[in-house]
């Protein structure tokens, strides 16, 4: 009777030394897993505080590039300088793929829909230019091709750029 009482009691302290070893274990982890999310917290508010300012430039840097390739405003700035409507829609491909080279490293910060959006934008906007060049003569004036891309773009239900910056927008809308 006294050694299985011995043993009763041996197992005793055994079970309660494995409780109290899978209390502090359970301990240490618990404040090591809190310790971890608070580090991993600090280390994404500091790259928040570094990255959130490239991102917004990145979307105010797309919005200009939009605005910038919009037919009108390019037609105002670069009809003057061509001499026929061939110049003139070389002039035009030139400058859209110039700006899009400038700022296609954007695309680092910014959605992947939201960039979508952007280059299709700017593949519609080149499409109308081509498809206005096609219904004209070459050595047309370059006025004869700024109407015609004119009234493709009035054709146009929604504008490529303008649906373009409304996903931007929303986008930015979303950071805040």
């Amino acid at each position: 009777m006294l050694k299985t009482m011995e043993y009763y009691s041996l197992l005793v302290i055994f079970v309660l030394g494995i409780a109290i070893i899978y209390g502090i274990y359970a301990t240490i982890t618990t404040v090591a897993a809190k310790l971890s999310d608070k580090q991993r917290w600090e280390i994404r508010g500091k790259h928040t505080d570094i990255t959130l300012p490239l991102r917004l430039q990145a979307y105010e840097r797309m919005c200009l590039f939009l605005e910038r390739i919009t037919p009108n405003n390019l037609l105002l700035r670069l009809v003057p300088s061509a001499m026929s409507a061939l110049e003139l829609q070389q002039i035009l491909l030139h400058e859209i793929r110039e700006e899009y080279n400038h700022n296609v490293a954007q695309q680092l910060y910014i959605s992947a829909n939201a960039w979508e959006q952007v280059t299709n934008a700017m593949n519609e906007t080149v499409a109308v230019i081509n498809q206005a060049s096609t219904e004209i003569p070459a050595d047309a004036p370059p006025a004869d091709l700024a109407k015609k891309i004119f009234s493709h773009v009035i054709e146009k239900e929604v504008q490529p750029a303008s649906h373009a910056l409304k996903v931007l927008k929303e986008e930015i809308r979303t950071l805040f």
